[in-house]
């Protein structure tokens, strides 16, 4: 695939991926509305992306307006257009984005952010396909295909009277569940190798890099993986990146941690004080002061992942390095 095909690949070996893949397949010739949910960064915008690729659609424009991006003053003008003087700064008439979208696809991502009265209007649009720029009295008949994605729980938005129902019904006929990226962790193997091939100097990841990779949690999803992958190859282009490395790389994410030993699995010698006894107190001071270097240099020098590692509070950790003068490039 070329150009905007490229940038629409559904990467993922996982079972619930393999399914959005068949549905997709399926539905991509209908011209029903479609919405998909999902958190953020999960590939919404992918799928929106695949869905007009192969339908008969694909000819024709792909138009995409993030309805949580635009001031909501400005929302009603980017969909539907306005004509000249309409209102201060309108200075020429301008075509909206169902417009634009004639004959395509238009894309209306994080709907479930789209301002009450905003709701309304795209509700007579969707029902009549036909739409009124601001400030103009001419009718435009307008033939699109509208896929709707959102990070919100519209149930629960419109239970608290922020989404309307009947809009919610009139976007959702066909519905497609991105799931986190938590929840499909064979898919982080393959994501990494597709997004390393975009990259001028990529890295190799280790067998084991890639199992620390697919064992975090990832909160900001695909999203988050990709700029992950994007920071590795910026600062080891052409290197081997091990599991070592990993943690110097992340933001947010974190490894999981090993259980700590029980009490009875600590080893110990049969006897702890000698003839001469034991300065406890330095003894303590050099195991505490060993742990918090060995959390820094897995941290990179990151406090806040170093107290979590150590399971301290931030600011308990650096009063411990003050305490026992351990000297490092602190980061936040």
């Amino acid at each position: 695939m070329r150009g905007e095909a490229q940038l629409a690949a559904l990467v993922g070996n996982s079972p619930a991926i393999a399914a959005i893949r068949n549905e997709i397949n399926k539905i991509a010739s209908a011209d029903a509305s479609v919405l998909i949910t999902g958190p953020s960064g999960s590939g919404k915008d992918v799928v929106a992306q695949l869905l007009h690729q192969q339908s008969r659609r694909a000819a024709r424009p792909f138009i995409a307006l993030n309805c949580a991006a635009v001031p909501a003053d400005l929302l009603e003008s980017e969909m539907f257009g306005h004509e000249l003087g309409a209102f201060t700064g309108a200075i020429k008439a301008r075509a909206g984005r169902f417009e634009a979208a004639h004959g395509g696809t238009l894309f209306l991502d994080e709907v479930g952010d789209m301002p009450a009265a905003m709701q309304a209007k795209l509700l007579r649009a969707l029902e009549t396909r036909v739409i009124e720029r601001v400030g103009g009295m001419l009718p435009i008949s307008v033939d699109v295909r509208v896929v709707a994605a959102t990070s919100v729980d519209l149930d629960a938005a419109i239970a608290a009277g922020r989404f309307r129902a009947d809009l919610l019904y009139r976007l959702d006929v066909i519905h497609i569940a991105m799931p986190p990226l938590k929840d499909r962790p064979e898919d982080v193997a393959p994501l990494v190798q597709h997004f390393l091939a975009g990259e001028a100097r990529p890295v190799r990841f280790s067998t084991a890099a890639l199992e620390a990779l697919s064992a975090l949690d990832w909160p900001g999803n695909v999203r988050e993986l990709k700029n992950f992958v994007e920071r590795a190859c910026v600062h080891h282009g052409g290197e081997i990146v091990g599991r070592e490395t990993i943690n110097r790389l992340l933001r947010g994410a974190t490894t999981p941690a090993a259980p700590p030993p029980r009490p009875n699995e600590i080893a110990a010698p049969a006897h702890l004080l000698g003839p001469d006894g034991v300065d406890l107190k330095q003894l303590l001071a050099d195991l505490e002061q060993a742990y918090i270097r060995e959390a820094l240099a897995l941290s990179g020098g990151t406090i806040a992942q170093s107290a979590r590692l150590l399971g301290l509070q931030r600011t308990t950790l650096i009063e411990k390095m003050r305490r026992l003068q351990i000297e490092a490039r602190l980061q936040d």
